[in-house]
This record gives structure tokens, sequence and C-alpha cells, in this order.
């Protein structure tokens, strides 16, 4: 009785502590997805310095949720609670990635991202969160959480459909550089996915087909803008992009 009263204890810790790591996944998504959000902004606001600015802010403050993630994860072997942010994790992924993008046209590796999520003490000191019950007693900082590869291919796997946005978003506002810049950039990731092929963990193979369809809405804008964006006043682009979309859609659905 003594023995399965200590197995118990463990258990019941265990799962609070992965209940713990679900809530913080899920504040993690959310305010990824409200950065992904502000990003867009970019096509039409005025100040793109000032969304950029505002968006590393919030960046800074999901860092924090990641930070009590770290905390909850110390001592404890991490890939038997991935499964509870790996969420949270991929919406990180995807927005800093996004971030990155609108700031050099180009994709923020794994090994930067896992840099950015290393905690001094004093970034542990920011905000005085009750510290968890099971990292009381532990050795103070720093704190790290690496994202897994799967979790960056995931992440950056979405990130192909908030391009795909961006890129409706700028033909909308008469910009006509931005797509060609989009359609060259997301070639170079569908290629470097196709070599990943069915080798890789089944969301991959899953997420490349929907990588797929973004490119070639984006190669269809390319398309309208090269051929007939001479003939076609700037404001009517997005209109005639969004006749061909919906075409598209209709035709692989029945197909």
């Amino acid at each position: 009785m003594v023995a399965f009263k200590a197995f118990q204890q463990e258990l019941d810790a265990r799962h609070d502590k992965y209940e713990r790591l679900v809530k913080l996944s899920r504040d993690i998504t959310v305010e990824s997805k409200r950065i992904i959000f502000l990003l867009h902004r970019i096509t039409s606001a005025p100040d793109m310095e000032e969304v950029l600015a505002e968006s590393e802010v919030k960046l800074d403050a999901v860092r924090q949720k990641i930070l009590q993630v770290a905390r909850e994860l110390l001592g404890e072997e991490m890939h038997q609670f991935h499964r509870a942010i790996t969420a949270g994790l991929q919406e990180y992924v995807e927005a800093v990635s996004f971030q990155h993008f609108i700031k050099t046209r180009s994709l923020i590796s794994m090994d930067e991202i896992n840099k950015q999520l290393v905690f001094t003490p004093e970034e542990n000191g920011k905000e005085n969160q009750t510290p968890s019950p099971d990292a009381q007693d532990k050795e103070p900082g720093p704190w790290r959480l690496r994202i897994t590869p799967v979790d960056y291919l995931l992440g950056v796997a979405d990130l192909t459909g908030e391009l795909m946005r961006m890129c409706i978003n700028s033909v909308g506002n008469g910009d006509i550089d931005t797509p060609f810049e989009v359609s060259q950039f997301l070639r170079q990731v569908y290629d470097g996915f196709s070599f990943i092929g069915n080798t890789g963990p089944y969301e991959v193979s899953k997420k490349l087909y929907t990588l797929k369809q973004s490119l070639a809405k984006v190669e269809n804008a390319c398309y309208a803008l090269r051929v007939r964006g001479s003939e076609i006043p700037k404001h009517m682009l997005a209109d005639v992009f969004s006749a061909k979309t919906e075409m598209m859609d209709q035709e692989e659905g029945i197909s």
C-alpha cells in the first residue's frame, strides 16, 4: 500500500504538470495567432516599422510563456510531454518565421529560433510568475527550451499559408513585387519538403498537399500579374485573382 501510494502521488503530479503545459500551450497558440494577424497589417499599414516593433513586443510576451514551459520541463524528459506543447510551439514557429520573412525575405533557421529560447536568470525574473511546485526546488536558470525538428517543419509548412494570404493582400493593395518574391520563396520551401517526401513524420507529408495548393495559388497570381497586369487596373487585380482562386478550389473539389 505504501508503494502504491507513492505511485499515485507521482502519477497525480505528472498529470497536473501535463494539464499546466496544455494550458500554457493554448495561451502560446492564441498569442501567436494574434501576432500573425498583426503582421498581415504590414501590406496596408503606412509605417511598417511600427507594426514590426509591436510584433516584437508581443513575441517577447510569448517567450515569457515559453519560459514557463521550460521551467515546468526542467529535469523532465521533454518527449513525455511533447504532445501537450507541440501545438503552441508550431504556432510560435509560424509567427516568428513570418516576422523574419517580412524583415529579410528569407527563412529563419531552427538554430536561430532555439537561440531566442535560452533565458538567463535576469530574464526569468521579468515577470513575477509563481513557480510550479516541481520547479521551486530546482536550480535557477539558465532556462531553455529546444524546438524539435518536427515542430519546426510543421510550423514552416503552416507559414506557407500565411504567405499566400500576404500575397493576396499585396495584390489588392497594388503591390506587384511581393507576389513574385513570395512565389520564389515558396518554390524553395516546396523543393525542400519534396526531398523529405514520405520518409518524414506523417504530419509533414500530410501538409505537403496544402503547401502545394498555396504555391499554385501564388503562381497563378504571378501569372495574372505578368500576363494581364498591364491591361487590368491595379484596384481590380485582387478581384481577378480571387475569381481564379475560387475556380481552382472548385476544380480541386470536383476532382
